[in-house]
């Protein structure tokens, strides 16, 4: 992987070189903290260590009694479900994968009307045990099977912490169990059994997701100039003291449109503290050059683009036409119209006075992915640090499910409360 932060250099906003060498120093610092919070697997720093922590074994010895699955279905939220959706998605498998991330019934009733339960391997995904979306959806999804006459102990896996109902169950009903490791929040996960477990599932190498991963890790250096990850994270917060407060993740490949949705997760719930933090917005290219670009060339100046895309990818040509107008684009392919639409977008930006950053990772394959979710979350640690911010933590979230919990009698909880004090001014259209 490597990163190109020259079109961030004297745009508006954005920095110079000597603002980028004075940054260097508060880098090396927090490279410095960074390095210790590894060594002593402190809470959060201790994902940075998954490339090496991980136990493949045990995630192939937690799947080996589900043979040639048909699909299969994670029933998780947030980083729970998006690690694994983002290798899913990125990768081609024979086995379908599919994710119950939300409680919309009308999409739960259409996914399972639609699933092969009796050959589908479901895996369950909550470190706590307690996350109450993930276990309505396992509630719905265990009594479809049901139904259906699968025997849903034959078919369940569970992710999950040491205790909890989750764990209980397992124990109860001799369930395969992977261990949420200890200190990585759910965010960061992805190199662990919460995204790897569904990887192995669909056939994938595992081994070489962790070794890209390891690759990012032996990439990290005490200076920007020096680490692809830690350029991405000290130019986004440059940019962000400067003004930039969104960053608009771009990748021009289409299985990385998840990932894009990964990073926002990741951004937004990591940096998002005491007023200060970066928007993440997501984008695709080229398709979103013909929507969202016109805000990110001639909008506001409080964004900035980082765009993402292989150096080698699968091609397609375009045959040849006598169509008026047309005839440049015979003999190329979409390989190199969607190349040419990159750097059009990034000169556009460029030419505008715009921020925006280049990512390239070799392919999309397993040992670039890793090495490209190793080096975002890396990026957003480095960015914690340096706007002094408790990257690990995520008190609003924690706020709406105690809210959301109280609702339902889950038990009493202040946060419930509010929603009785929630203001109206209601405009109707009803007759």
């Amino acid at each position: 992987m490597n990163v190109d932060i020259g079109n961030a250099l004297g745009t508006t906003p954005g920095v110079t070189t000597k603002i980028l060498d004075r940054l260097d120093d508060r880098v090396a610092d927090a490279h410095e903290t960074i390095t210790d919070g590894m060594a002593t697997d402190e809470f959060g720093y201790a994902a940075l260590n998954l490339p090496e922590t991980a136990d493949p074994d045990a995630i192939r010895s937690a799947i080996a009694r589900y043979d040639d699955p048909e699909a299969v279905l994670t029933v998780g939220i947030g980083g729970s479900a998006l690690g694994a959706a983002t290798l899913a998605n990125a990768l081609e498998s024979e086995v379908d994968a599919y994710f119950l991330d939300n409680v919309d019934p009308d999409d739960t009733k259409r996914l399972l009307a639609d699933l092969p339960l009796s050959e589908t391997v479901l895996n369950v995904v909550s470190k706590s045990g307690t996350t109450a979306e993930t276990l309505a959806n396992f509630l719905v999804v265990r009594e479809a099977m049901d139904r259906a006459g699968v025997d849903w102990t034959d078919r369940t896996f569970v992710t999950t912490g040491p205790e909890g109902n989750l764990r209980q169950l397992a124990d109860r009903h001799d369930l395969p169990a992977l261990d949420v490791p200890a200190g990585v929040p759910g965010r960061f996960s992805v190199l662990s059994t919460v995204g790897l477990a569904i990887a192995a599932l669909q056939g994938h190498d595992i081994e070489a997701i962790l070794r890209g991963g390891a690759d990012g890790r032996e990439s990290l250096a005490g200076s920007l100039y020096e680490s692809p990850a830690y350029a991405h994270g000290g130019i986004s917060y440059a940019l962000a003291e400067r003004g930039a407060s969104t960053n608009a993740m771009m990748p021009y490949a289409e299985s990385l449109e998840t990932f894009a949705e990964w990073f926002a997760q990741l951004w937004a719930e990591s940096l998002g503290k005491d007023g200060v933090g970066q928007t993440p917005v997501r984008a695709l290219g080229a398709t979103d050059q013909h929507s969202q670009l016109q805000l990110y060339r001639a909008g506001p100046r409080e964004k900035f683009v980082t765009l993402v895309r292989p150096r080698e990818r699968a091609d397609v040509g375009i045959p040849e036409t006598d169509l008026e107008g047309l005839a440049y684009l015979g003999g190329s392919s979409l390989g190199e119209l969607l190349d040419a639409e990159f750097e059009a977008t990034e000169a556009s930006l460029a030419a505008a006075d715009r921020p925006n950053v280049r990512i390239e990772i070799d392919r999309v394959d397993e040992r670039s992915l890793g090495e490209l979710l190793y080096g975002m979350e890396a990026a957003c640690v480095l960015y914690g640090e340096l706007a002094n911010v408790e990257t690990f933590t995520q008190p609003a979230v924690e706020w709406g499910k105690k809210a959301a919990r109280g609702l339902l009698g889950g038990g009493e909880f202040e946060e419930a409360d509010a929603v009785s004090d929630k203001r109206t001014l209601v405009v109707s259209a009803d007759h």
